[in-house]
């Protein structure tokens, strides 16, 4: 059942989840079932849809791992405008903004303190649920949380959000809807590599996935300091391991290398001057700069890259930290297109 206005949680951001030493704390995902055969949620064809931003680096490993495993007709897709909007425009007491739907024709939207004019291009409407706001999506599944982030992925058939965790929607994507995908012998979570990709999601995630956010948001120097050296740190052991292999589970592609790419694509067009993570560009890195360049040319993960809706979602959300929703020119030099040299590694596909 609906809930009605007064009902309704007020909303938060992740710019909210601060300790108050001011380091950034992200709160867990709320909703965590699983599609699986035998279950609730069966794997079906055409019964879920992916709702995604291509600006967020954890919706964007579903929106990889869709296209790897060639499952674009099977789980329908939305993408929302990059700018955040006031998602309850009319309550004055809501100040809450987020992601929002519109159509690639449709007027251009200015940032929440009023500035710029941001097109709609490459933009998909929730033509499912006929929702304005991700948020809408939250309240139809009587969320309690009250943080509406994306990817969502939602169930037509229970008419509900089945899971709104990227790192289980991505192994659900991986493993399974293999009877329905075009790449199922695709597999980026394989038995006899889990040991290792686990272990490296345990210091990617904190330090690097997340730890561009723990620089960016921080409000404490003393915050900022130790986010900046444990990304830094973290950044140079990636190196190292990527110096001696061609993945960092071995001579395989899997999830966590889906994973600390959607961070390694937006660092130097965003982080370095966005999240103050200006010690060293990926670029500069040998390894990492050739290795980001084999991942977005592997088949499927150039479809999650969407450089205007990065840049225009961190330099046009986010008041507090960019009031005027100035976006940076940048270099115009998109390294990640030129060859790599990845192949002088031995590979398993």
């Amino acid at each position: 059942m609906k809930k009605s206005a007064t009902e309704e949680h007020l909303g938060r951001t992740a710019l909210e989840e601060m300790s108050k030493d001011g380091e950034f704390k992200r709160t867990p995902s709320v909703f965590r079932d699983w599609v699986q055969k035998g279950g609730k949620f069966e794997p079906e064809a055409g019964r879920y849809h992916l709702y995604v931003s291509l600006a967020c680096p954890w919706a964007c490993r579903c929106v990889a791992a869709l296209h790897m495993k060639g499952l674009q007709d099977v789980i329908g897709l939305s993408v929302t405008h990059p700018t955040w909007q006031r998602t309850r425009p009319d309550n004055a007491q809501d100040e809450h903004t987020g992601w929002t739907f519109r159509s690639p024709g449709d007027p251009p939207l200015s940032s929440s303190t009023g500035f710029g004019s941001f097109g709609c291009e490459d933009c998909i409407p929730d033509t499912l649920n006929d929702t304005k706001f991700v948020r809408d999506l939250y309240q139809l599944a009587n969320d309690t949380g009250g943080k509406y982030s994306v990817p969502v992925l939602w169930d037509k058939k229970e008419r509900t959000i089945v899971n709104n965790e990227s790192s289980d929607i991505l192994r659900m994507f991986t493993s399974e809807f293999n009877d329905l995908a075009k790449n199922p012998e695709l597999n980026l979570y394989p038995e006899h590599l889990r040991k290792q990709i686990d272990e490296v999601n345990e210091w990617v995630y904190p330090y690097i996935n997340n730890g561009v956010y723990r620089c960016g948001f921080a409000t404490s120097q003393e915050a900022y300091d130790k986010a900046f050296k444990e990304l830094f740190d973290a950044l140079d052991k990636a190196e190292g391991i990527l110096s001696k292999q061609r993945y960092l589970a071995g001579d395989q592609l899997t999830e966590a290398d889906v994973r600390l790419f959607m961070t390694l694509i937006r660092f130097d067009e965003v982080y370095v001057v966005y999240f103050k993570t200006n010690k060293r560009f990926i670029h500069q890195y040998p390894n990492l700069c050739n290795y980001t360049r084999d991942l977005y040319q592997t088949p499927g993960v150039a479809a999650s890259v969407n450089i205007r809706h990065i840049k225009t979602h961190y330099f046009t959300s986010h008041p507090r930290l960019n009031y005027y929703a100035i976006i940076p020119g940048g270099t115009g030099d998109s390294w990640w297109e030129q060859p790599h040299d990845r192949d002088r590694f031995a590979s398993k596909q």
